[in-house]
């Protein structure tokens, strides 16, 4: 089978949806990363596997899934066929941080009802002019999230704090653009450089050198999407140069940053 790369991507002027993405992959498979934004999926043809928080998980077609924020997760076809899917990114204007963790122990929700509209969202999103519909099913589709991540909520201690490992990910967001060396975060956070890489992937799964990366390819999307130019959108995404971008780009979304940045066309 040829292997086919389908992506279409764009910002809608829609408050929570940070980006909708559109792709059609039969061979491409993303390494471990992050989002700063819920990852609502939806599957169409095929079915994609993934690993969330060192379980693994799938989404035939059917599923609804809610890929929390800042949870390492990576995916790769399920069958042979490949995958279709749909996405939404969302930010925490409908789910607050309070649901990572129920989204973490179920992630894919079998709800046909809740399929249904996250079908008709995405519909909503293609059409200019339809953005108060796609505020109606954003809203509708929120609280049945939300009912279905309620039940799993507890009421015991809160979580205790990771210490180390997340002070390492507040000096990482800090650092976004301009970056810092692993000596120089050991000597701020007062530990040896092998430690925090320890402490940081047995906290959250993920290398720190991967969750940096991940956060600025994110950042770069959504800056290709607003219409910036990639050579432009290398240094304001904290990347040495455009051929940085390129690569770490192209490996997490499939596609280089000047096919991306096309897609932004109007729709």
């Amino acid at each position: 089978m040829v292997a086919r790369q389908e992506v279409s991507a764009w910002r809608p002027r829609v408050t929570g949806v940070v980006e909708v993405f559109h792709a059609h992959f039969t061979e491409h498979a993303y390494p471990m990363h992050v989002h700063d934004a819920w990852t609502l999926l939806i599957v169409d043809d095929g079915a994609v596997r993934y690993d969330l928080n060192r379980h693994e998980r799938g989404t035939p077609r059917g599923t609804v899934s809610l890929l929390p924020p800042h949870v390492p997760h990576n995916g790769s076809p399920a069958t042979p066929q490949g995958f279709r899917k749909r996405v939404l990114y969302l930010d925490l204007t409908e789910l607050d941080e309070s649901f990572i963790g129920p989204a973490v122990d179920g992630p894919d929700l079998l709800d046909p009802v809740l399929r249904q509209r996250v079908g008709q969202l995405h519909t909503a999103l293609a059409n200019r002019g339809d953005e108060l519909e796609a505020e109606s099913r954003l809203a509708l589709i929120g609280e049945r999230l939300r009912g279905h991540l309620r039940p799993r909520l507890t009421a015991g201690p809160p979580e205790p704090d990771r210490g180390v490992a997340q002070n390492l990910r507040e000096l990482l967001d800090e650092r976004l653009l301009q970056g810092l060396s692993l000596e120089e975060a050991a000597k701020l956070l007062h530990t040896h450089p092998a430690h925090l890489v320890r402490a940081f992937s047995a906290a959250f799964g993920i290398a720190p050198h991967q969750y940096l990366m991940a956060r600025r390819v994110d950042r770069a999307r959504r800056l290709l999407l607003d219409g910036q130019p990639p050579g432009e959108v290398a240094a304001a995404a904290g990347f040495y140069d455009q051929s940085h971008l390129t690569r770490h780009i192209k490996r997490l979304v499939g596609i280089t940053p000047g096919r991306y940045a096309r897609l932004a066309a109007p729709r």
